[in-house]
């Protein structure tokens, strides 16, 4: 009762801020937060009843071992997080649009009530994602929907397992739980590259210690060629971008994001289209590349068998734009993740444009934390 009074709360601030549009995707966002919330079991009851199925049982128990690592040893506020298991009866919890102008790599922003503004708007249904994605098509914007098998309410609620990541490989679970935890710790008000980066270098050390701590060397190498993989990945896709900056004239703002040239466009419509068509058959070529030297592994067939815009590749910015510079201020912690926190939550307090440039910088040179 209480969360659904706080919910309804949140829905009446938004009925007063916004028009029927906006009214609409807020109200099925609660619709879907308290689906999720009228589905939870407690895991303590399921984990002792005969009935669980086991394979369902082993992993939450799997799950309690690692809320316990993630409390002491790295340091995240795993409060009553994940005590609740949820099986939704879908691939996804949820289904992010995120958009950019068919001849820029400028993300488009979307306001949100106590977390200001992220690149990005979730729908708890499929469909209404793909509804909405139509409607931004139809004003020439470049259109990416992508599942997530998880999300982080920021303390609002206490986040349950859920079936859609319950059944991940072990490295990735663990990944998965610390990443969200890692929101928990440290949150930047309307900065989604900055969030997303520091949860995920959170979620990959973690992930490392957890591996060393169980002594699995197979595991751990498994897991770091597989890390390998996605840095390859990233690489690949943030050189393609600024290819595309460089084609569409896009400029940098003070904190480093790119934003769409008011100046004349370099050239015509269907010239750009043309280029930017040359520049994806270019990227799939590198990528079949990257995949003989993986030695044939199919990590990232399924995320290029589809179409390739601007607005993808973006998504992958998001999470991995800032990485190496999160990466750099935990080297110069000496690995000390509290220090590293606090670090981070001092970055967080600054503007905007402070904090990413500081993580910029620390990416390339090294530079002392703030």
């Amino acid at each position: 009762m209480k969360k659904a009074l706080i919910l309804l709360a949140l829905l009446l601030i938004v009925v007063a801020l916004s028009g029927c549009q906006t009214f609409n995707y807020y109200r099925q966002a609660i619709k879907g937060q308290l689906s999720l919330i009228t589905s939870e079991e407690r895991t303590d009851k399921l984990i002792a009843d005969p009935g669980t199925p086991a394979d369902l049982k082993r992993q939450l128990e799997l799950v309690e071992r690692l809320r316990a690592f993630a409390d002491k040893e790295l340091k995240l506020p795993i409060d009553n997080h994940y005590k609740k298991y949820a099986d939704l009866h879908r691939p996804y919890v949820v289904w992010n649009v995120e958009a950019a102008p068919e001849f820029s790599m400028e993300p488009k922003g979307w306001w949100y009530p106590l977390v200001g503004r992220l690149e990005y708007r979730g729908y708890f249904s499929k469909k209404a994602a793909q509804d909405y994605g139509a409607s931004l098509k139809k004003k020439s914007y470049d259109v990416y929907i992508g599942g997530a098998t998880a999300y982080s309410t920021l303390g609002w609620f206490k986040d349950p397992i859920l079936n859609t990541f319950i059944f991940e490989p072990e490295a990735d679970l663990a990944e998965t739980i610390f990443h969200e935890l890692g929101h928990q710790r440290v949150f930047a008000r309307g900065d989604t590259d900055f969030n997303e980066a520091f949860a995920t270098t959170v979620g990959q050390e973690g992930a490392r210690r957890w591996l060393q701590a169980k002594g699995d060397a197979v595991a751990q190498e498994n897991y770091l060629a597989e890390l390998q993989r996605t840095d390859d990945f990233v690489h690949l896709i943030m050189k393609t971008r600024e290819e595309l900056e460089g084609l569409y004239g896009d400029e940098r703002t003070e904190d480093g994001k790119v934003k769409a040239s008011r100046k004349p466009r370099p050239a015509s419509d269907e010239e750009l289209r043309r280029e930017k068509q040359k520049v994806f058959n270019r990227l799939q070529s590198a990528y079949a590349k990257l995949k003989e030297k993986w030695g044939g592994n199919t990590d990232y067939d399924d995320w290029f068998s589809h179409e390739l815009n601007n607005a993808k590749l973006n998504s992958v910015a998001a999470y991995y734009d800032l990485v190496p510079g999160f990466q750099r201020l935990l080297q110069i912690n000496g690995g000390d993740l509290e220090k590293f926190y606090q670090e981070a939550s001092r970055l967080a307090e600054k503007s905007k444009a402070e904090r990413q440039n500081w993580v910029r910088t620390l990416s390339k040179t090294g530079t002392k934390s703030p």
